[in-house]
């Protein structure tokens, strides 16, 4: 386990994480209290979001091959 101090930063609290403690690619995490503990993780899309995202072009699955063959089964 690592210690690192807690500053002033306007109003707010803060700390600075370790390079080795870096969350790479991520630009927002979400903080969560849980008891004494705050969890650090990052933000990911939720079910929500989903809707807001642009529809899919019309010839997205135009030439898609068939993803179950049919090789290997038996008529009953």
């Amino acid at each position: 386990m690592r210690t690192v101090s807690i500053f002033k930063n306007g109003n707010n609290r803060a700390i600075r994480l370790p390079r080795d403690l870096d969350f790479e690619g991520v630009s927002e995490l979400e903080i969560v209290r849980e008891g004494n503990c705050i969890i650090l993780r990052p933000v990911r899309p939720s079910w929500s979001s989903f809707a807001m995202m642009g529809r899919a072009d019309p010839e997205f699955m135009a030439e898609r091959g068939d993803v179950v063959s049919d090789k290997g089964r038996s008529e009953q």
